[in-house]
């Protein structure tokens, strides 16, 4: 039975519309037969096959944001491009809403992958994936599962599986810590279950905020709650479920990230309080690993975390592009 989509029909993203490339959304479906929404942008002018990029991040973003930045300005740049919503969030289905899986979400960059190359107007041996924060960390995962994938760029990650389980910065990675995280996440489940719904763990915090927060959470709120507002967005809003994302704090993503083949560029800002994400990600990616020679780390002087998002003046297309021309072909 064919699944009745009501997808928004306006442009509706948080950056402007380009006249470079064409757009209209698509759909597909992972394993579990979910219904994934994606965008598509394809350039105006073009002959042959193209190489494809699947885009998607940040961690409760929707691709009315971050992601469907990159796309189009890949797209731009002569490649066939989509930015998706992950199960449970979006546009895309799934229910309940607002939950996260390390396995389900690691399918649907998968299910992107199977999607793209069945396209008549892509070449299936040439295509890549780029993951934006939380979904960098998945993306990186995806690379060491998924064969198909001939390149892979890591933008400003969060390893969720490691901060879920360890708290920012670590400072939580012990197990009395964990066992009060967990205490407390259980006993929510027999909340929401007597509810008969999932409550809300909260978006970023309203402008203005407070000066004496963390500036990495005036830095999100800021992007999220200003200048890229999306009804549709968790973070933009109320937030993930309390336990959507508790099955990260014991499945544990990167796992055989040593074993990836394929090119992965790793990006991060210098400045931003996630870097070390990045660094440990790319030292564990080329520790005892055989395929060292197409991994790179290139860290942006004096950017924080959402400067990856969306400043074009600091993410650096250029690289990327050159990135995915030399490993797509």
């Amino acid at each position: 039975m064919k699944e009745e989509l009501n997808l928004e029909v306006a442009w509706d993203k948080t950056f402007s519309k380009s006249d470079k490339v064409n757009h209209k959304k698509v759909t597909f479906h992972n394993r579990y037969g979910i219904t994934i929404v994606a965008d598509m942008y394809e350039p105006i002018n073009y002959e042959g096959k193209l190489s494809a990029i699947s885009v998607c991040g940040p961690f409760g973003a929707v691709k009315e944001q971050a992601s469907g930045l990159y796309a189009q300005c890949l797209a731009e740049r002569g490649f066939l491009t989509i930015a998706f919503d992950p199960s449970f969030t979006g546009e895309s289905r799934g229910e309940p809403r607002y939950m996260a899986s390390p396995d389900i979400n690691t399918e649907d960059f998968q299910a992107s992958i199977d999607y793209l190359s069945t396209l008549d107007n892509v070449d299936p041996e040439r295509i890549g994936i780029v993951g934006i924060c939380g979904w960098g960390g998945m993306a990186l995962n995806v690379a060491a599962l998924d064969t198909r994938i001939k390149a892979s760029v890591i933008s400003t990650m969060y390893d969720m599986s490691r901060v879920n389980a360890n708290g920012y910065f670590d400072d939580a990675d012990n197990e009395e810590a964990r066992y009060k995280l967990k205490e407390s996440l259980n006993q929510q489940r027999i909340i929401d279950y007597k509810n008969g719904n999932y409550e809300l763990g909260g978006g970023c915090l309203d402008l203005p905020v407070a000066e004496d927060v963390p500036f990495y959470v005036k830095d999100y709120s800021e992007y999220y709650k200003g200048r890229a507002y999306h009804k549709r967005s968790l973070n933009s809003n109320g937030g993930w479920n309390k336990i959507g994302c508790m099955s990260f704090i014991n499945q544990p993503i990167l796992c055989y990230s040593n074993e990836i083949r394929s090119a992965v560029l790793i990006i991060h800002g210098e400045k931003a309080h996630s870097c070390y994400f990045s660094r440990d990600a790319y030292k564990d990616m080329i520790t005892n690993s055989n395929y060292t020679s197409n991994k790179e780390l290139m860290l942006i002087p004096n950017a924080v975390h959402t400067d990856l998002y969306d400043n074009k003046k600091i993410i650096p297309f250029d690289k990327i592009e050159k990135f995915f021309r030399d490993n797509l072909k």
